[in-house]
């Protein structure tokens, strides 16, 4: 642990310049020892330095939502992919709470990304049709200004003088970034965790910026449940001998254990039983011997310290207790009906994706959201993947066939790519054989029928509409408002691959909108 100790303090020192190096413990050999035994979503994350930064710096002073402002602030981000003419085909993809700028790796040399299975050339987020914009966040510890950063003041890091921001201020940060690159609307915004909490705040407040808007494993604000574990951690941090009131940057050691005790309940939260039952069910009793001061008596336990551990090399405690502070500020409302005003002005069309077994932002809580874009009347699709990795899915390759697929499907039809009739097989939706409907040809001739029945212009809710053949027909027809209700995810997906508005329901529950 010492010398993890003496390479956290090289790390404090690097980052008073925005960046942290390379130092301690490999994941890559502890996990080659292990067979994978600490392989997690975040496994591949370093602090080794981003070859493919870029940095802009904004001299106009940020006016902050909480009060205060910030006289100058640096963004760093990174790109990926080339900017059409029209400069239509930008994505903006926000990190969440432990993430930074390097969504992917920009070439075999190059580190992997923290959503590598997700953006790259021919990817979900095909680089080669998208131009890519990611930013570190304000607050962040990989170059944006934040705690870490030089207080122009007092020429030392901010430390605990750095203000409290909201979702809304890196956003507003964003924007900055965003019309410096001369993008007037982006094509779509994605994030998930608390970057589904800047897409929501993307979509609601700039309204005309903003084509498609794809949040994740989100939610209008945080439970109360959630925001407790944030409040442990945080305190964990406070609470650490070392931490020194936020000051601890020229101290010979830092807020470490605290840290990493922050992280270790975040990962928690982060897995599921489902995940956990998998991971240490069989090896209980068998823990890892590894290099940490933390209790290691039972699999799970040398499991969270390594990983709180790890976590210490790359990442800055006042950065986590700033950007989790923002994360818990958040609050758009609590019920569908409070909402309503929020989204009564978004212009994009949607895509949510909450995951099954995830109980840090629940899929009720992105249900939510859903209602209330139906009660505006807003062109949404959603999806609740069937999954047993918890919050983690979203970042993991596990439920990538599904979550990706309808991704991948909703830029191209954003981007006038529609993928119906592309080859790829719709699932879902498909005919019985016994039915008196099914004939060889694929064509359901008893739409035909539906169709002339149904008057043009009109409104339709088609409930169980398989994989949205009928309504397909409808659309060609002109209709404008169609929306299907399925409880089939593959059919979800087969209707988002036609450009349909689709939402996964289960109509023994009952529709609320």
């Amino acid at each position: 642990m010492e010398d993890m100790k003496d390479a956290l303090n090289q790390v404090l020192w690097a980052s008073q310049g925005g960046r942290v190096g390379d130092f301690g413990l490999s994941a890559c050999k502890v996990c080659e020892m292990s067979d994978n035994f600490f392989y997690s979503s975040d496994t591949r994350c370093s602090g080794r330095p981003l070859k493919y930064l870029q940095t802009i710096t904004f001299d106009q002073p940020l006016k902050l939502e909480r009060g205060g402002l910030i006289e100058k602030v640096t963004v760093v981000f990174e790109t990926y992919g080339t900017l059409d003419q029209d400069r239509g085909n930008a994505v903006l993809i926000c990190h969440a709470l432990s993430g930074d700028s390097h969504v992917a790796a920009h070439d075999e040399q190059d580190d992997p990304g923290w959503w590598d299975m997700v953006v790259g050339p021919g990817k979900t987020v095909d680089t080669n049709r998208y131009f890519v914009i990611c930013p570190n966040l304000l607050g962040g510890c990989r170059g944006t200004t934040g705690p870490n950063s030089i207080n122009p003041a007092t020429n030392r890091p901010y430390g605990r003088d750095f203000p409290t921001i909201t979702i809304g201020d890196m956003v507003e940060t964003q924007r900055r970034l965003v019309d410096h690159l001369g993008i007037k609307k982006l094509l779509a915004v994605v994030g998930g965790s608390m970057g589904g909490h800047q897409v929501l705040h993307w979509a609601a407040k700039y309204a005309a910026r903003v084509r498609g808007a794809i949040p994740i494993a989100t939610s209008t604000r945080m439970s109360s449940q959630s925001l407790a574990f944030d409040v442990v951690g945080r305190n964990a941090i406070r609470r650490d001998p070392n931490f020194h009131d936020g000051q601890y940057y020229d101290k010979p050691a830092g807020p470490e254990a605290g840290l990493a005790i922050a992280r270790m309940i975040g990962h928690i939260t982060y897995l599921s039983r489902e995940a956990m039952r998998e991971k240490f069910g069989a090896t209980r009793n068998q823990p890892h011997d590894v290099p940490v001061d933390f209790e290691k008596e039972f699999s799970v336990g040398s499991y969270l310290g390594y990983k709180g551990s790890e976590f210490v090399e790359r990442f800055d405690a006042n950065t986590y207790v700033t950007l989790s502070m923002a994360m818990d500020l958040f609050d758009l409302g609590q019920t569908a009906s409070d909402l309503v005003p929020m989204f009564r002005n978004a212009q994009c069309r949607w895509l949510v994706i909450s995951f099954t077994s995830d109980w840090l932002f629940r899929p009720r809580e992105s249900q939510e959201i859903v209602e209330a874009l139906v009660h505006t009347d807003k062109p949404v699709s959603y999806c609740n993947i069937r999954s047993d990795y918890g919050h983690d899915a979203f970042l993991m390759t596990n439920d990538l066939d599904r979550y990706g697929e309808l991704i991948r499907a909703f830029l191209a039809n954003l981007s006038g790519r529609v993928q119906a009739d592309d080859g790829q097989p719709n699932g879902g939706g498909q005919h019985d054989p016994s039915s008196i409907f099914h004939t060889s040809h694929p064509h359901r001739l008893d739409y035909d029928r539906i169709v002339e029945l149904i008057e043009p212009g009109t409104s339709v809710l088609d409930l169980g509409c398989g994989n949205g053949e009928l309504l397909s027909q409808l659309a060609a027809r002109g209709h404008q408002r169609i929306v299907g209700v399925e409880l089939d995810e593959q059919a979800v997906i087969a209707c988002v691959r036609r450009g349909l508005d689709v939402v996964q329901a289960d109509l023994n529950d009952g529709l609320n909108a």
